[in-house]
């Protein structure tokens, strides 16, 4: 077997194949996970890019850099790209399938050509997105949530969109199910249930929603193909149908979906903060039933996005009740973090800084949620730019920099090379603040009734907006030094170790970078609990 080496660390691994032939056609689930990640990390700064030009067209009354049509076109691929080619695949497809294996003492995951399927999945759906903002009838302007009347009825290229969702749908479903299986059938022996490391357990309950709920996202779009191109009347209230069905059928999965998004950025700082804090997480069991519980009760709740839509005030009561259900497991994990860094022996390295920061933005986000939750604040801040900053509290702030926090935490494992700290601390500080200013602003202004989706605005409005828009560019040039200092620590980082944080799960205990098949010849033997610190030293920090 043939070895491929670079300047570039651990993203080239051993190969039977050389060049790229041994990237697309690998079934090892490193090299897969590496393209997962290069290519979310790029849709992401996509995204942002598309957001920025958001806030800049709201720095003032009246249109700015674009029109009504162009800025309904641009919040709509913004979120589609954000949400299914970022946030949904962030941490479960680049992370899960780079350390879930290495992380149960498994060689590789249940179905490795499965694994690749689901990845090639990915590219055909970014492709499609792609191509439904530059054919057709221009960039569609649904909003990602594709509502009818609105997606049925507009001559913009929806169809492409709504075909790209479909196939991105098949790769979570392709990984929820390896994953799944991988976790059931190829733990090392020793490793019971009660010794799974917690990031393992959210990638279990996250796999299972992936697996239950996403059908039911294909199911939708299929029935908007055929309202669209068939006529078929499904939604269409002249033809008998119901708008509101379409509400109903999306969010089913769509609020399961916020869990696919925050579970396995809850189970990085699961890892990130025991680590660093240099104690056994507290509450292990709670932590873990708590993941499955989320994801049961998170299936639940999916018409409290739809208080203003006409339902009967008893279904809003039960929905309601649901809602505040569901903050119960999540504050049990605010609370056990909290427990865990008491007396800790606290390192605040770059990781342990965003983790950090997960608690402060995720704890905002869930309070805001409450009060969404919650019918009668509710009608009033529906629809708001309320609804929006308390949504990226909960996805940006919280899988967002869950997501920076395992770049940090885990990449110089897989590249053996160690990033500069001093930029990586300054990228988060810039962050944390331009963040911070941004989401404020919009829900403040939100809560003094401003719209959402809207490209002009009345000027009372004025000074919110652009301090929200000044915070986006403190915000982006946190992002900048952050992946250039990231970058260059791949590239010339000094080497690390097999241990460079003094982690204390399996994945430490191979060599940076991991081997093609992780262990070698010899599969490990557990006889502890994944955070038993006794005896455990950092190599280099």
């Amino acid at each position: 077997m043939s070895e491929t080496t670079s300047r570039y660390g651990g993203f080239f691994q051993e190969s039977p194949r050389p060049g790229i032939l041994g990237w697309l056609l690998s079934t090892d689930h490193k090299r897969i996970g590496i393209m997962y990640l290069c290519c979310i990390t790029t849709m992401f700064i996509v995204g942002v890019c598309l957001g920025l030009a958001l806030r800049l067209e709201l720095f003032a009354p009246g249109p700015t850099i674009m029109g009504a049509q162009t800025y309904n076109a641009t919040f709509t691929v913004h979120g589609v790209i954000m949400i299914f080619l970022f946030i949904i695949p962030s941490i479960p497809a680049a992370f899960g399938n780079l350390l879930l294996p290495i992380m149960i003492g498994a060689r590789d995951v249940s179905f490795p050509k499965l694994n690749l399927l689901s990845w090639y999945c990915y590219i055909a759906g970014a492709i499609l997105a792609v191509f439904a903002i530059f054919s057709g009838g221009g960039a569609p302007d649904t909003g990602w949530t594709f509502y009818v009347p609105f997606s049925t009825q507009t001559t913009t290229n929806v169809n492409l969109a709504v075909m790209a969702a479909f196939m991105l749908g098949f790769s979570s479903i392709l990984t929820g199910i390896n994953f799944v299986t991988t976790i059931h059938r190829l733990r090392a022996k020793g490793m019971g249930w009660g010794r799974l490391p917690l990031f393992v357990w959210t990638l279990y309950s996250t796999a299972w929603i992936q697996v239950l709920a996403t059908p039911m996202l294909a199911i939708t779009l299929v029935l908007v193909l055929m309202e669209r191109v068939l006529g078929a009347g499904l939604f269409d209230a002249a033809k008998g149908g119901d708008p509101i069905l379409f509400q109903h059928l999306f969010w089913i999965y769509s609020h399961p979906a916020v869990y696919i998004m925050i579970l396995p950025g809850m189970g990085v700082i699961s890892e990130v903060i025991p680590t660093f804090a240099r104690k056994p997480l507290f509450g292990y069991w709670a932590m873990a039933l708590s993941s499955l519980a989320i994801a049961f009760a998170g299936s639940l709740v999916w018409a409290h996005h739809m208080y203003a839509s006409g339902m009967s005030d008893f279904s809003i009561m039960i929905f309601s009740l649901l809602t505040f259900i569901v903050a119960i497991p999540s504050a049990i994990k605010i609370f056990n973090w909290v427990s865990t860094l008491y007396k800790g022996s606290i390192q605040l390295a770059p990781p342990m800084l965003f983790a950090l920061s997960f608690l402060f933005l995720f704890a905002i986000g869930g309070l805001g949620g409450l009060a969404l939750g919650a019918a009668a604040s509710n009608i009033h801040l529906h629809d708001t730019t309320f609804v929006v900053g308390h949504f990226h509290y909960t996805m940006f702030g919280g899988t967002g920099f869950a997501f920076f926090a395992a770049l940090h935490y885990w990449l110089p494992k897989f590249t053996g090379r160690m990033y500069k700290h001093k930029p990586a601390v300054i990228a988060w500080a810039l962050m944390f603040v331009g963040f911070n200013v941004t989401y404020m602003a919009m829900q403040a202004v939100g809560i003094q009734g401003m719209p959402r989706r809207y490209y002009d605005y009345v000027p009372e409005f004025t000074t919110l907006n652009q301090v929200a828009t000044v915070g986006s560019w403190v915000l982006a040039l946190g992002l900048i030094i952050m992946f250039v200092n990231l970058w260059q620590g791949i590239r010339h980082g000094r080497p690390v170790g097999n241990n460079p944080w003094g982690g204390t799960t399996l994945e430490w205990q191979v060599p940076s970078p991991p081997p093609l098949e992780n262990f070698g010849a010899e599969d490990p033997v557990v006889t502890k609990g994944p955070y038993d610190f006794k005896g455990v030293v950092a190599d280099d920090y």
